[in-house]
């Protein structure tokens, strides 16, 4: 492809903050992607700028455009050797780069990425129902200390599944009195998450009754409230490790959980590990903070078997080269794949095409709002496509 002009800009994300878009122009069209930005960030995760976004913006403009031809993924490499940029920004340059790639060769972005002959993978729809945590400010100053309560669907068809969410995430919210949502759309309460996973339990037993499969998912993001132990406000309760451990087991047990993010804190994969022997596969147990999108810290978590899912996140390492890895290794060692949003986020959905041409097995995204309906509905629009062909 022929690049003619690449540059970057400052535009506002879902939470009306400072985000980075870049674009690149080809003699087939302008191409560009805006990155998400996360509020709960793992310590691990690369910096998502290496100097001021006013500086990373200019840094971008002045870029050799000859240094950024690609002919294939796999010369991204090239590109990542000659840049330096953080997170956000070398997520953007490196998704426009791709797009432009893809339209070139007369593609859409997940045809580029997908392998042959696996192209009817069914895809799982992760949907934040209700929130608590740092992502919400609660009501009456208490709200669940669990940072988001999901609802996820497993249905064939996927736009069945977004269906099913958008249903029971209304039930949830009678259910709960709530009238505010925090941001990333999910439903604002005061109550404990006990009390929150009682509601979801009755959500799901009626759409059992109904015949429609329905499961239920927490992300804990327990790095948010440990500091040597978790400290619970809503009950307030202390806990060690081990007590952790046992707590999260139980309310697996309780609850029949299907899915639990980040447990415990960021750096136990010695806990992880005990969990998951005491859960004996029951469960996915997800690694967000844990891994940050790193290779090397997968690779640790596999050999403790501390993980049997992972979320991925590509402005969390910003390489496209390294989520490539990062996904190869889940996928060589029965791992499974979530690709997720960030709670600041634009109406660009670039991950979408990520989860269907990477073959993920979820896409962790909200349920209400437009900034998260936009990578539903291009999910919808791919599997219609794909389905057509």
């Amino acid at each position: 492809m022929q690049i003619k002009k690449i540059g970057a800009r400052i535009v506002k994300d879902s939470r009306n903050e400072k985000t980075i878009l870049v674009f690149v122009e080809t003699l087939k069209g302008e191409f560009y992607t805006i990155s998400p930005s996360g509020k709960s960030t793992g310590k691990y995760e690369v910096k998502p700028y290496l100097r001021k976004m006013e500086r990373e913006v200019e840094y971008i403009k002045e870029l050799d455009i000859s240094k950024l031809n690609i002919k294939k993924f796999d010369d991204l490499k090239k590109v990542e050797d000659y840049v330096k940029l953080g997170g956000n920004s070398l997520f953007a340059l490196e998704a426009s780069l791709l797009k432009a790639l893809a339209k070139d060769k007369n593609l859409e972005l997940y045809e580029l990425l997908i392998e042959k002959n696996n192209k009817n993978k069914i895809i799982g729809s992760v949907g934040n129902a209700v929130g608590g945590g740092l992502h919400s400010k609660g009501i009456n100053n208490k709200k669940p200390d669990f940072q988001e309560f999901h609802f996820i669907s497993k249905n064939k068809d996927f736009y069945e599944n977004v269906k099913i969410n958008n249903l029971t995430y209304n039930i949830v919210g009678n259910i709960l009195k709530s009238k505010k949502r925090n941001d990333e759309g999910a439903w604002e309460t005061e109550l404990s998450n006990e009390e929150v996973l009682d509601a979801m339990k009755y959500v799901r037993d009626i759409m059992k009754k109904k015949g429609i499969n329905l499961e239920i998912g927490l992300d804990i993001a327990a790095s948010s409230f440990f500091n040597k132990k978790y400290f619970y406000k809503n009950p307030k309760m202390i806990l060690n490790m081990n007590q952790q451990v046992e707590y999260v087991a139980n309310l697996i047990n309780k609850y029949d959980l299907f899915y639990v993010e980040d447990p415990l804190e960021e750096n136990d994969f010695k806990g992880f590990k005990k969990l998951m022997k005491k859960i004996k596969n029951k469960c996915l147990i997800v690694g967000d903070d844990l891994i940050a999108t790193s290779p090397n810290r997968l690779k640790k978590a596999i050999k403790n078997k501390s993980v049997n899912a992972v979320i991925v996140k590509p402005n969390q390492i910003g390489s496209m080269i390294k989520l490539k890895e990062v996904i190869d290794i889940c996928k060589n060692n029965k791992i499974k794949i979530i690709i997720s949003h960030r709670s600041g986020e634009s109406e660009d959905y670039t991950i979408a095409d990520f989860a269907i041409g990477f073959q993920a097995d979820f896409i962790k995204t909200g349920i209400y709002g437009k900034v998260r309906e936009s990578k539903l509905k291009r999910i919808i629009e791919i599997e219609r496509n794909l389905k057509n062909e």
